[in-house]
This record gives structure tokens, sequence and C-alpha cells, in this order.
């Protein structure tokens, strides 16, 4: 694998996030700031949630699964609009009486109107790709009231977003007055997608790109979707990456070892 040619595009996708407005870059000081969940030395005696929950605003929350259920310990995004809410990937594990990631997203949801909020009609569950450690949990979504789930095969993806020309072009899917712009970003995985939110301004890149080892399943179709990414970079209001793992700590250059359930010194999830 060629490590030059990926380090600048990385590079190149990092410098064309864009300058922020005072309220976005207090908003990210808080991400920034925020202490995840290590997990443990001793996962006997880990007493973390099996979801942890970081609420950004009242529209906008990060689930993190603990680290002792997987040491992928990944990310899920779930955004409220008007009309739908959406729910990106569901985790490393399936069983809800250990990883209860729908009661989760219910709770938030039963708060959320308890708070006078509206709840929207539809709660969809999709996916930045489709590796087990980010739709274990689909099962839990199956048959349940109001719930879309789409699959993680390609004629899925392509049909609900209206992504015709994969993997060239984008889609813009709207939640009710939070019009998402859906780009495919295939390379890690044959049906990566990003997802950009302009409530945020993030681009939420999956495991396309975060603080960690970056793996890639073809690499020339990997090349095109960060010049693709940089590009909307360039041209849209992006305040931060959001990938879906650390592996980083806050040294430079020096990560964890790959399987760790204990992680107390992590790197942030975004990148700026």
């Amino acid at each position: 694998m060629k490590k030059t040619p990926t380090c600048y595009f990385l590079a190149l996708l990092t410098l064309s996030v864009s300058l922020i407005s005072t309220a976005q870059a207090n908003g990210l000081k808080q991400l920034r700031d925020k202490d995840w969940n290590p997990g443990s030395e001793n996962c006997e005696r880990n007493s973390g949630p099996a979801v942890e929950i970081y609420r950004h605003n009242a529209d906008t929350f990060i689930l993190r699964q603990n680290r002792c259920l997987s040491h992928e310990a990944p990310f899920m995004y779930l955004l409220f609009g008007k009309d739908t809410m959406l729910l990106l990937d569901t985790g490393a594990t399936a069983e809800p009486e250990r990883f209860p990631l729908y009661e989760t997203v219910r709770s938030l949801i039963e708060k959320r109107t308890s708070d006078g909020l509206a709840e929207p009609g539809e709660l969809l569950v999709a996916h930045s790709h489709g590796h087990r450690d980010h739709k274990a949990a689909d099962g839990q979504f199956l048959d349940k009231p109001g719930v879309t789930l789409i699959a993680t095969e390609s004629g899925a993806i392509r049909e609900h977003f209206a992504l015709s020309d994969w993997p060239n072009g984008k889609a813009q899917f709207d939640l009710g007055g939070r019009d998402l712009t859906i780009i495919p970003a295939p390379g890690h995985h044959a049906q990566s997608i990003a997802v950009y939110d302009p409530q945020t301004d993030w681009l939420l890149t999956g495991d396309t790109f975060y603080p960690g080892r970056l793996y890639i399943d073809d690499w020339d179709a990997y090349r095109s979707s960060i010049q693709k990414l940089v590009q909307f970079c360039e041209n849209n209001d992006v305040s931060a990456l959001m990938g879906t793992h650390i592996e980083m700590t806050t040294t430079a250059g020096k990560d964890y070892p790959r399987g760790s359930s204990y992680q107390p010194d992590e790197a942030p999830c975004r990148s700026q």
C-alpha cells in the first residue's frame, strides 16, 4: 500500500475544513474536550454504560459503544429533523440485553418529547458502510413501528438515497428542515458513504477518515473518494470531520494496540 499519497490526500482533506462561527467553535471545543469512557483494563469491573450519550444540541447526538463490549468502540450519530431522524450505524454487538441501542434511541426520543419537541414520524437507520462493527445491532430495529432500516447492500443504499450514478455525484436527503448531503465514498468498503450535515457543518466520514489506522480495500477508489471530499470541503462550510473510531492517543503518531479494551488518553473524535 502506498503510504505517501494517502498522507498527502488526508492532509489536504484536513486543511480544507473551513473557518467557523464562534458558536460552532464553542460547540466543537466542548466536543474536543469530551472525555469518553476509556473502557477498562479489567472489563469484569467496568461500570460504564453500554451506550455512552453525547448531546451536542437538542437535535444532534453522538452515541458510542462501550469498549468493554467491543474493542472497536464505534461511534453512531443520531440526527433529528422535523419529519425524520437518522441513525447512522448500529454498532458492533447484536444482543439488546448487552447493547440496548434501540432502547437508548427510544429514550432520547421520549426525553425530547417530554421537553416539548415534536417526535419525527420516521426513524431511518442507515450505515456509513457495511462492515459488521457498524451494523451488528440492525436486528434490534427490525419490525419496529416507524422504523425504516436500509440494508447495506449496494442496491438498497443507491435506491433509497437516489444515487443513480454511483460512485459519482451526490444526493440531497431532507430530514425536514435539515437537508443532508449523501456522498459516495468507496475505498475502505465498496458501499461507504459520507454524510454532510448543514446544521452542525459536520462531515461524517465513517471509516474513511478518523484518528487511527485507516484500512483501504480499494486504493484507486479510496484516492478518488478523498479527492471528492477535499473538493467538497473547499466548496462548503465544513467545521469538522467526524469519524467512527478512535485508535490514536493524544501523543502524535502513537496509537493503541489493536484489540485494546482500555484507552485512557484518546485523541479527540473529530478532526478540524
